[in-house]
């Protein structure tokens, strides 16, 4: 499936990107390949990014944990151009080139990336998390934060199954 193109923007479509983008950003090239293909669904999009804002913008957990959990997630997934896309926003969370490739590799060094890095994979191995997990992430998390840390990886496994399925291309330049 292919990004809607331009023309066939209208105001369905900009309101849909709104929870994520502003108005003058309301546009393909702005939106990125992933929301301009997303486009072709407005109410799809509308609320899955009213959701999606929720947990890059207003989450109880740190930009650190999210992009930890967030780029743990989408490399389990395959999903290299989600994984282009956060490692990034996970540099300005303060993550290393190490930090990345130790989540990447499956073995941070850091205390809280390791639980949240096992998090994950718990929940993509067994569509949960085991005791030992639970227990630590309760050591690190609150339950707001352990409800935002769950919903982060799913929402980011389905988007990720969604972009591999669909063929999202990365953004060209």
């Amino acid at each position: 499936m292919t990004p809607l193109p331009a023309d066939l923007w209208d105001d369905a479509v900009r309101d849909a990107v709104a929870p994520l983008l502003p108005a003058q950003r309301a546009n393909p090239r702005d939106a990125g390949n992933i929301l301009a293909t997303l486009a072709r669904h407005p109410r799809l999009m509308r609320a899955y990014l009213a959701f999606n804002a929720h947990l890059l913008v207003d989450s109880t957990l740190s930009p650190r944990v999210r992009e930890v959990a967030v780029l743990r997630a989408v490399q389990r997934r395959a999903s290299k151009y989600l994984w282009s896309h956060h490692v990034p926003l996970a540099e300005r969370a303060g993550l290393t080139t190490a930090d990345i490739e130790a989540i990447q590799g499956g073995a941070p060094v850091d205390v809280v990336d390791a639980v949240v890095v096992r998090a994950v994979d718990d929940v993509d191995e067994q569509n949960t998390v085991t005791e030992t997990t639970w227990s630590a992430l309760r050591e690190h998390f609150d339950e707001q934060q352990v409800l935002d840390l769950l919903f982060t990886i799913g929402c980011y496994q389905t988007l990720a199954v969604v972009v591999n399925t669909l063929g999202v291309e990365p953004e060209s330049g």
